[in-house]
C-alpha cells in the first residue's frame, strides 16, 4: 500500500505576529505624539490667557509673620498690608517701570529657592532684589530691603510713597515746617544740608534719610547713595536716585509693626547703633543774647561789648552769654592780645579795661571757611599746604588746587577735614582762641552746602551727599562738650548742641507758627538738645536766645519768663 504525505489544505500563506505588532505600535506612537502636541498647544494657550486676561490683579510677592508685600499689576504699586489685607502699611508707586500704561506681571520670582527674597529684571531697565528680615528677639517688626540696580548707565529710579491716609513725619527741615510733613511742596532736588537762608526751597539744618508714617512703617534711606527726594502736597514723597555711570542703586528699608513706637525704635536702632553722650547741660541754665555789633575793628567792638553789657544789667538782664557772630570773633582774634601776658602796665584803667572780654560769658562764632584775601590763606599757599582746603587736581601728576567757593560774600576756600593736619592746626586756632577770650560756648557754621555739587563738579566719593556735615561733627566733639554745630546729619549721639534755623518774626509757619513743629521734628530724629536762633527777630541790637531740650518723648522747655518781661517793659519804654 502506498505510503500518503501531509499536505496543507488552506491557501493563505503562513504570516508571523511579530511583524503585526510592530505596524500598530507605529500607529500609536503617532496618535500619541499629536495628543500631546494638542495637550501642549492648549496649555500654552491657557498660561497666555491666565498671564494677560485671567490673572489676579494682586499678587503675594513675600510673606512675613503678620505683613507681606503685594504687587499690583494694573497700579504698578508694591503694596504692604497685613496677611488678613485688613491694613495698609504703605503703598510703593514703581515709577522704574517705564510705560505706565503696560501691566507688569511682576510674577517671576527668579530667587524661588529662598522664601524670603524676590528677585526681578524689570523690562531690561532695572534689577529689584527685595529681602524680608526679621529678627527672633523682636516679633513686632518686619523690615523689607529694597534694592533696585539700573541696568544701563543713565536709568532714573524714582520710587514713591502715597501720603494718602498716612501721615508722615521726618526727613529734613524745611522753610516753613509743618508736623506732619505732609502739606511740603518741594521739587525734586538732591537731598542735603543747605543754608536756607540762601536757599528756602531747600532742605534745612537737620536730616536724617528717614521718615515714619502714622500707619506703623519707615522707610530708611541707605547713607551711602546719592539721594534727591521731592514732595508733592498730600500726595507723595518720592526717592531717586540720578543717573551715573557708576549705575548707583536706589537702596532703602521699609519697616512695618503692630504700633509706631515699636516701628521707631528699630529704625532709631537701625540709624546709629553708638552709645548716646550727653553734652554740658550748664548752656540749658542762661539764655545767649546776641549782639549785632556793626563795627570794623576790634577796639570799637569792646566798647560796645561793654555797652551792651551795661544795658543787659541795668535792666537785670546781666545773667546770661553774649554771642558773638563770626565776623566780631575775627576782629577779636586779629587783636594784638599780648598785654594779656605784659608785665608792663602803664596805669590802672589799662589793667582794669584791657581783659575786660574775658571778664563776659561770651560764644564765638568760626567756620570751615577762609577768605582768600586773609593773610593765613597766603601763607598757606606760599608753604605749599594747599591740601588743607577742599582741592581739585589740576592734572594727573599736577599739584592741588583750593576749590574756590562763596561764604558771606566772599571767596573763600573751605577746609578739609578729611586731612588729619588741618583738623589740628583747626584745633589749635581754637585753643588759641580760648587762651586769649576765655570763651564759654564756640558755635561751629558753615557746614552746609557741597561745594562740589554747587559749581556742578561731581564731588570724590568720601565727599558724597552730607558726609561733609558728619565729619564736622567729628571736629566739633574734638573742640570740646560746649561745641554748639548748625548743621547735623548721622551725628544725633554725639554730645552736641544744634542750633535751629532763624525764623522770621511773624506769625506764619516760617516765624512763631514753626517753633513746635520744629522742635517736634529735631526730637524725633534724636537731635534732643538745641538752641534757637534770634537772627530773623526784630528787636534793636540785643536779641535772646533761649535753650531747649526734647530728651525721649519727655520735653523740658526752658524759658525765663522774667527775661521776657523786663525784655517787654524796655521796649515800652523805649517806645519800641
Amino acid at each position: 500500500m502506498p505510503h500518503s504525505r501531509n499536505r496543507n489544505p488552506s491557501p493563505i500563506p503562513e504570516v508571523t505576529w511579530d511583524t503585526g505588532l510592530k505596524e500598530m505600535n507605529e500607529t500609536w506612537k503617532g496618535a500619541i505624539a499629536c495628543l500631546g502636541v494638542a495637550v501642549f498647544f492648549v496649555m500654552t494657550i491657557g498660561i497666555i490667557y491666565w498671564q494677560v486676561v485671567d490673572q489676579p490683579n494682586k499678587n503675594w510677592v513675600l510673606k512675613g509673620s503678620f505683613s507681606g508685600l503685594i504687587w499690583e499689576r494694573r497700579t504698578q504699586t508694591l503694596v504692604i498690608q497685613t496677611l488678613t489685607e485688613d491694613k495698609t502699611f504703605a503703598e510703593i508707586d514703581v515709577e522704574n517701570a517705564g510705560n505706565t500704561d503696560v501691566e507688569v506681571p511682576f510674577v517671576r520670582n527668579m530667587c524661588w529657592l529662598n522664601k524670603t527674597e524676590f528677585c526681578y529684571t524689570w523690562d531690561s531697565v532695572a534689577e529689584v532684589k527685595i529681602s524680608l528680615e526679621t529678627s527672633e528677639e523682636d516679633s513686632e517688626t518686619e523690615c523689607y530691603s529694597v534694592t533696585w540696580t539700573p541696568i544701563h548707565c543713565h536709568v532714573d529710579l524714582k520710587d514713591c510713597f502715597s501720603m494718602v491716609n498716612i501721615s508722615w513725619y521726618g526727613g529734613a527741615s524745611v522753610h516753613a515746617p509743618n508736623w506732619p510733613i505732609n502739606e511740603a511742596n518741594i521739587s525734586m532736588q538732591p537731598f542735603t544740608v543747605s543754608d536756607l537762608r540762601d536757599n528756602p526751597s531747600g532742605f534745612g539744618s537737620v536730616l536724617e534719610r528717614y521718615f515714619l508714617g502714622s500707619s506703623g512703617v519707615s522707610v530708611l534711606v541707605a547713607p551711602n547713595i546719592p539721594l534727591h527726594v521731592g514732595m508733592e502736597s498730600r500726595q507723595q514723597f518720592c526717592l531717586q536716585t540720578p543717573p551715573s555711570m557708576e549705575r548707583m542703586p536706589l537702596q532703602y528699608t521699609v519697616c512695618v509693626g503692630h504700633n509706631i513706637r515699636a516701628v521707631h525704635q528699630e529704625s532709631m536702632r537701625q540709624l546709629s547703633t553708638a552709645r548716646r553722650e550727653l553734652p554740658n547741660m550748664d548752656v540749658l541754665r542762661l539764655p545767649f543774647w546776641k549782639l549785632l555789633a556793626n563795627v570794623d575793628s576790634g577796639a570799637k567792638l569792646e566798647r560796645e561789648l561793654r555797652t551792651f553789657s551795661n544795658r543787659l544789667k541795668r535792666h537785670h538782664l546781666g545773667e546770661g552769654v553774649i554771642s558773638l557772630d563770626e565776623h566780631s570773633t575775627a576782629l577779636l582774634a586779629n587783636m594784638d592780645h599780648s598785654y594779656l601776658n605784659s608785665k608792663k602796665r602803664t596805669s590802672k584803667r589799662q589793667t582794669r579795661d584791657l581783659p575786660f572780654v574775658k571778664l563776659l560769658n561770651i560764644s564765638i562764632t568760626l567756620s570751615p571757611y577762609l577768605s582768600v584775601e586773609s593773610q593765613q590763606f597766603q601763607t598757606s599757599i606760599q608753604e605749599g599746604i594747599e591740601d588743607f582746603w577742599l582741592s581739585l587736581p589740576s592734572g594727573p601728576q599736577g599739584r592741588a588746587v583750593p576749590l574756590l567757593t562763596q561764604w558771606k560774600g566772599k571767596y573763600s576756600v573751605k577746609l578739609n577735614i578729611s586731612n588729619p593736619k588741618a583738623t589740628n592746626w583747626f584745633v589749635d586756632k581754637v585753643d588759641s582762641l580760648h587762651s586769649h577770650l576765655g570763651m564759654e560756648y564756640v558755635i561751629l557754621e558753615g557746614g552746609e552746602g557741597n561745594p562740589f555739587e554747587e559749581q556742578a563738579l561731581r564731588p570724590p566719593l568720601a565727599w558724597v551727599g552730607d558726609e561733609y556735615i558728619r565729619r564736622l561733627a567729628d571736629l566739633a566733639e574734638r573742640i570740646g562738650e560746649n561745641t554748639i554745630v548748625t548743621s547735623g546729619t548721622r551725628s544725633r549721639h554725639k554730645a552736641l548742641f544744634i542750633r535751629m534755623s532763624a525764623l522770621q518774626s511773624d506769625w506764619s509757619y516760617s516765624g512763631l507758627k514753626g517753633i513746635i513743629p520744629s522742635l517736634l521734628h529735631h526730637s524725633l530724629l534724636g537731635y534732643n538738645f538745641f538752641i534757637p536762633d534770634a537772627e530773623a527777630l526784630s528787636l534793636p541790637n540785643w536779641l535772646p536766645m533761649t535753650s531747649f531740650s526734647f530728651a525721649g518723648w519727655q520735653s523740658q522747655l526752658f524759658f525765663l519768663s522774667s527775661a521776657f518781661r523786663h525784655l517787654h517793659g524796655s521796649l515800652r519804654r523805649n517806645g519800641s
